[in-house]
């Protein structure tokens, strides 16, 4: 039988496993070796570089509010925060994040990043959509950025720095299991796809930042490896993710292949139009216009599509808006937007200088997440954390995003968690227990799942599975959402996961065989495909990205965040987790701000 020849095949042991090498876990890499020199820490990454993570895809910029700023302030930047989540963000978090943003700004400065900078040698900020002065009066200025490529900056500067203090990396490699011992996570078993070797790798602290899951929709920003593989661990060792039904859709993905067309270019001052030329967003946001939230942008942009004010893109046969970027200098488009502008031309045969740009929302980012303490410590229930088991970046939820996520919100959010859990590890190093033997029941979940993609015989077709699972999520759990269509899918997505028992390999080689690899993240997205419909089904509400069309408005009765726990596929049990409200609750200066407030733009 193949699940005999499955097996452990090594023991590693660092004293800290890094699950995810983006700029989340690269960040907390680097705190942890800061606080503490002479860690040895292993970082995890499917890809072949750490340098190829996602984060390097993020383009406009990161929000900060330098404590100096004669115009902006922290209080402002919290308060869009919250209005921004649509009152779900949790208020303990938006203050541990908010407040020392500018100081991470400074970090990665003095770390060799390369911020662009005005004409007087300051860092150089843009608007972005949600971020406003005086509670919402006037646009603000909060986003600091280099040229388009922001995340590159980022990433270059962590993965410098985690070199520099001498992290080890295992490129190529999935994390296929949590380890436990008497309830503490104790590492993981991961693959590592070069040599087909399943590798116990137990540590004293387990960081897992494996970023988003989009993939699961027809058009998204995501690069093809974001197939929700940590969430669905989550899952898998029975503990919860929270939110998932808060999938943001960004308003402007490039028609065809969902790449994003910066936030940073309606900062810049680009404008959307419908097919009749018509600057739309003014009638919906009359102050913010085309930078409103995203979820707003892009439900009113859907909402033009279904009334006939759209486009169909000859080529790509989608419909879409236009982005109109024309009137914006030439140095601006030279300097300052000339990457995103260079995706057009390649994409779509488009010169954003002198032609309209097809856009269309795109799937983009995971609200929720593993539910986290305001620490990023994994959480088992509403009260309760996982010992030695910590989450940061898109994969975490603690919530600073709430529903709805503003722009340069996440690059922020992945330094600063980044920076608060490799302080708690660091902290917690000492004193952590010794992660023992490899459990007896190691491999339990891993194994008997690899060996059933070994096994598998039958005439159904990975590929088509995959495309009927992204036409499913697009049309019943996107953008707008109801019960009938909510129901439907579920439905529908059972009878996919069991079309997905019978596919066959075409080679049973374990060693980089990426078919095998794609059966296994095909399990993960019909997974958490489920869990998001599930929630999106229990929450009959309207919430930031979460729209029902026949819940249209926002309920008090669900002024919590969804837990979900989903062990066995289709069986999905809904708990919560309050609300921080401590903002409110103190009552300080501007604390009704923090209220449960009306949302308008």
């Amino acid at each position: 039988m193949v699940a005999k020849k499955l097996q452990i095949d090594s023991v590693l042991r660092p004293e800290v496993l890094i699950i995810g090498a983006g700029g989340a876990g690269l960040r907390c890499a680097a705190e942890i070796c800061e606080r503490r020199p002479g860690t040895s820490i292993l970082a995890v990454t499917k890809m072949y570089s750490p340098q190829k993570s996602h984060t390097s895809t993020a383009q406009g910029g990161m929000a900060a509010v330098d404590p100096n700023d004669p115009v902006d302030k922290i209080i402002y930047h919290m308060f869009d925060t919250w209005k921004g989540s649509d009152c779900s963000a949790d208020q303990n978090v938006i203050k541990k994040v908010c407040e020392p943003a500018w100081e991470q700004v400074l970090w990665l400065e003095r770390h060799g990043m390369h911020f662009s900078r005005t004409q007087e040698g300051r860092i150089a900020k843009r608007p972005f959509g949600g971020h406003m002065l005086n509670f919402g009066k006037l646009k603000a200025c909060r986003a600091c950025y280099e040229v388009d490529r922001t995340g590159k900056g980022i990433m270059d500067t962590v993965w410098a720095e985690s070199l520099k203090h001498g992290v080890v990396f295992l490129n190529r490699t999935l994390a296929t299991e949590l380890l436990f011992r008497n309830g503490r996570c104790t590492g993981a078993i991961v693959l590592m796809e070069e040599n087909g070797k399943f590798v116990a790798v137990l540590a004293k602290a387990t960081v897992m930042a494996t970023g988003g899951k989009t993939r699961m929709y027809q058009v998204s920003s995501n690069c093809r490896q974001n197939t929700g593989d940590g969430l669905a661990l989550i899952l898998q060792a029975g503990l919860p993710v929270m939110d998932l039904e808060a999938v943001q859709f960004h308003p402007t993905g490039i028609v065809g292949p969902g790449i994003l067309a910066s936030e940073a270019l309606r900062g810049e001052g680009g404008i959307l139009r419908n097919k009749d030329g018509e600057p739309f967003m003014e009638r919906y946001a009359p102050t913010a216009k085309d930078l409103a939230p995203r979820d707003l942008v892009s439900r009113h942009t859907m909402t033009e599509i279904r009334e006939g004010r759209g486009c169909i893109h000859p080529d790509h046969k989608l419909p879409h808006v236009w982005l109109d970027l024309r009137h914006i200098p030439e140095h601006i488009h030279k300097t300052r937007i000339q990457e995103v502008c260079g995706f057009f031309r390649r994409f779509v045969g488009v010169d954003p200088q002198t032609q309209l740009c097809p856009v269309t929302p795109t799937a983009h980012y995971q609200m929720g997440g593993a539910p986290t303490s305001e620490f990023g410590e994994v959480q088992k229930d509403a009260k309760e954390i996982v010992h030695g088991l910590y989450a940061c970046g898109e994969f975490a939820a603690a919530s600073l995003h709430g529903h709805n996520r503003l722009g340069t919100n996440s690059l922020l959010e992945l330094i600063t968690m980044g920076r608060v859990v490799g302080e708690r590890v660091a902290a917690n190093l000492h004193d952590a227990e010794d992660p023992g033997d490899v459990p007896r029941d190691a491999g339990q979940h891993v194994f008997p799942q690899f060996s059933r993609y070994l096994e598998s015989c039958g005439k159904e077709r990975y590929a088509r599975i995959r495309d009927e699972l992204c036409v499913l999520m697009t049309k019943k759990v996107g953008v707008f959402r109801n019960e009938k269509n909510l129901a439907e899918a579920i439905e529908k997505l059972g009878e996919l996961k069991e079309r997905a028992r019978h596919t066959k390999l075409a080679g049973t080689s374990v060693i980089m065989n990426q078919e095998l690899l794609h059966f296994w993240e095909l399990d993960h997205l019909l997974n958490v495909s489920m869990v998001i419909a599930k929630s999106a089904l229990a929450r009959k509400e309207s919430r930031g990205a979460h729209y029902r069309e026949d819940y249209p408005e926002r309920n008090p009765e669900f002024q919590y965040h969804t837990l979900a726990y989903m062990t066995e596929y289709g069986k999905v049990t809904l708990s919560r987790r309050p609300i921080d409200m401590s903002i409110f609750e103190a009552g300080g200066e501007h604390y009704e701000r923090f209220a449960i407030i009306e949302r308008k733009y």
